[in-house]
């Protein structure tokens, strides 16, 4: 059974998910989120999101961390300069864990578990909510995005581990 760490950044709060399972099945599953606390300075509160994703990774030693990609609103440049900032405090994490870090575009998740790169928040929720047979909403939108992310880790270690045992047999 592998286990993936989903991650999508964010200072105010960053969501986290952990996904177990075995091919296309999920076996167990959690989330939530790590809050900061906005009266704290920026750097007090990168250093409080590494020490609690730091210390998840000691706990629970996943296979592997799947990063939301960063990405930014020419609108909003600064936005896209601090979500940069928690997502490099979250890869050194990793790296410092010894756990392999992968970023992936939103896009891209949205494509795989909706069939639709452009799908909305509530689409790619109720997506994940239908994968894990979850009944009620995932709340907040930060720990569904990372269950998202989390099961797309799950279900790219199922693809190339297929392609890996079928290669050459053709």
């Amino acid at each position: 059974m592998a286990a993936f760490f989903g991650i999508d950044p964010g200072l105010a709060s960053t969501g986290i998910a952990l996904v177990e399972g075995e091919a296309m099945t999920v076996n167990h599953y959690s989330y939530g989120t790590v809050r900061t606390d906005p009266g704290n300075s920026v750097a007090q509160r990168l250093n409080h999101i590494f020490d609690e994703i730091s210390e998840i990774l000691t706990r629970f030693r996943p296979d592997a961390m799947i990063v939301e990609d960063v990405f930014f609103l020419p609108r909003y440049p600064k936005s896209g300069i601090t979500l940069g900032r928690v997502t490099g405090v979250i890869m050194l994490a990793g790296q410092r864990a010894g756990i392999p870090v992968n970023e992936i575009a939103v896009r891209e998740v949205k494509q795989i578990l909706t069939g639709n790169g452009n799908a909305g928040k509530k689409q790619l929720e109720a997506s994940v909510r239908d994968r894990l047979d979850h009944p009620e909403p995932i709340k907040p939108s930060h720990a569904s995005d990372a269950l998202a992310l989390a099961l797309t880790g799950l279900y790219r270690a199922n693809i190339k581990t297929a392609s890996f045992l079928n290669a050459g047999l053709d």
